[in-house]
């Protein structure tokens, strides 16, 4: 099977969805976007109609941590129904869940709106928090991007909950044709084997061990698994840790030491060893280079 990570790759490369995503925002004027579970980003950051004020506060790494934990919580509370939460600063974000059966992949979602209008008050409260947390910006152009932010009535609000929730549904069909497509060109033995890597990738995990679990010999796996992927066994397993631990230091509260070990490399030189080997950096330089990320 694949990876929740792939599908929404794949779906959001599609035709379909890049025509959805053109059509929701030229309509709507919102951002939209399509992001898999696991994934610890600002899924609008720098998307067509991007909030001029979240795009002010993604550049800010105290702000930006804040607008994450928004994402995490959107992700807990929204696995079963369309879910909208407030941040801090009192615009708001809805996710719908996109599923592949009864399985979760990901998310639709949009947002950065106000439900109601702004107070002068609740401004107020807004630009002293940036303060505090020593955010240097323009107060006029702050004020400015504030007040600019969208209001949407309750109406328009579920409204908008409902187009989403309708293409979601159709995501939900696509995928399932993209898996059956997909499957029908990858021997099912490949298939079940990377399910099993990722599921697993966070243990130890052998060539034997994965041969086993989908009933084959090491020796055919070994040259199966290398003639459709393309890489080595070893290779694959440190690409997929490799990916997870990207997505991992993007949380500000994970030192890269407890990434490693939680993305199943034994050692920190190791680790470091095949991130700099996979990407070309190494994962201080690659969490530093991230311009709207928290750096540890």
């Amino acid at each position: 099977m694949n990876t929740r990570e792939n599908l929404i790759e794949t779906l959001a490369a599609s035709k379909i969805y890049q025509d959805y995503e053109r059509a929701f925002s030229e309509t709507t004027g919102l951002p939209v976007s399509l992001r898999a579970v696991e994934t610890w980003q600002l899924p609008h950051h720098g998307k067509r109609r991007e909030n001029p004020f979240c795009a002010l506060m993604a550049q800010k790494s105290r702000a930006c941590a804040a607008c994450l934990q928004v994402q995490q919580r959107l992700s807990e509370s929204a696995a079963q129904e369309a879910q909208t939460v407030a941040c801090v600063f009192g615009l708001c974000d809805t996710a719908v869940p996109v599923r592949l059966g009864d399985r979760l992949i990901g998310y639709l979602q949009t947002g950065q709106v106000f439900r109601k209008k702004p107070s002068g008050v609740q401004f107020d409260r807004t630009l002293k928090l940036i303060q505090d947390w020593g955010i240097k910006v323009d107060p006029e152009e702050l004020k400015n991007a504030y007040y600019g932010t969208r209001v949407l009535s309750q109406k328009e609000h579920e409204s908008l909950v409902a187009l989403l929730t309708i293409f979601a549904q159709h995501l939900s069909m696509v995928t399932n044709q993209i898996v059956v497509k997909q499957e029908n060109s990858e021997p099912p033995v490949v298939s079940r084997a990377k399910e099993f890597i990722h599921e697993h990738q966070g243990e130890e995990l052998s060539l034997g061990q994965v041969a086993k679990a989908v009933n084959t010999s090491t020796f055919y796996f070994c040259k199966m698994f290398k003639r459709i992927t393309g890489l080595n066994f070893t290779d694959y397993v440190s690409r997929v840790r490799i990916e997870k631990a990207k997505n991992l230091l993007l949380n500000p509260n994970l030192r890269i030491s407890e990434i490693a070990y939680e993305v199943g490399f034994q050692s920190l030189t190791h680790f470091n060893r095949m991130f700099k080997r996979i990407l070309g950096q190494s994962p201080t330089e690659y969490r530093q280079q991230l311009p709207s990320v928290p750096r540890v």
